[in-house]
C-alpha cells in the first residue's frame, strides 16, 4: 500500500491512516461496527484524514476545525514540528479528550517525527505507538 505520510499525518502528529474511522471507508464491516458502537448512521462513519477534512471530523458535527489545525494554518506552517512554541496548550493531553481518544499520542509522535523524519516515523513507529498506548476505548 502506497501511503502519502505527509498528507495523512495530522498537523498535531496523529497518524490518520491507522485510524479505524479512516480505514472504515474501505471496510463495510468495520464501518458498521463503528456506527453501532458510536450510535451514529453508517454514512457518518467517514474521515479522509485531518488535512483533507480541513481539521474537522464529519461524524462529530464540529462547528469549526480543531485548534491545532487553525493554529498551524494561521501561522502558515505545515505541522507543529515546525513551530517554535511546541509544545503548547493546544497539544496538552486534556485539550482533546485524551482519555477517550488516541490524541494523547500527539506530542510523543511529534517528537519522534522531529527526530526521525516523517517517513521513518510513519513506517517504524506510528502503528507501534498507537497499539502500545491507545487501548481502543474510543468515545464521543
Amino acid at each position: 500500500m502506497n501511503i502519502d505520510y505527509q498528507q495523512l499525518t495530522a498537523p498535531c502528529g496523529l497518524d490518520c491512516w491507522n485510524c479505524l474511522i479512516y480505514q472504515a471507508a474501505e471496510n463495510e464491516k468495520l464501518k458498521k461496527m463503528i456506527a453501532d458502537k458510536l450510535k451514529i448512521p453508517e454514512e457518518k462513519v467517514s474521515c479522509r484524514g485531518c488535512r483533507a477534512e480541513k481539521g474537522q471530523i464529519g461524524f462529530l458535527d464540529m462547528n469549526s476545525s480543531c485548534k491545532v489545525f487553525r493554529c498551524i494554518t494561521g501561522k502558515g506552517i505545515y505541522s507543529c514540528v515546525e513551530c517554535d512554541e511546541m509544545p503548547c496548550n493546544n497539544l496538552h493531553p486534556f485539550a482533546d479528550l485524551a482519555d477517550k481518544r488516541p490524541h494523547n499520542l500527539k506530542l510523543f509522535n511529534l517528537c519522534q517525527i522531529k527526530k526521525l523524519g516523517i517517513t521513518e516515523w510513519a513506517e517504524k513507529k506510528a502503528k507501534q505507538n498507537r497499539e502500545r498506548y491507545f487501548k481502543g476505548k474510543l468515545e464521543l
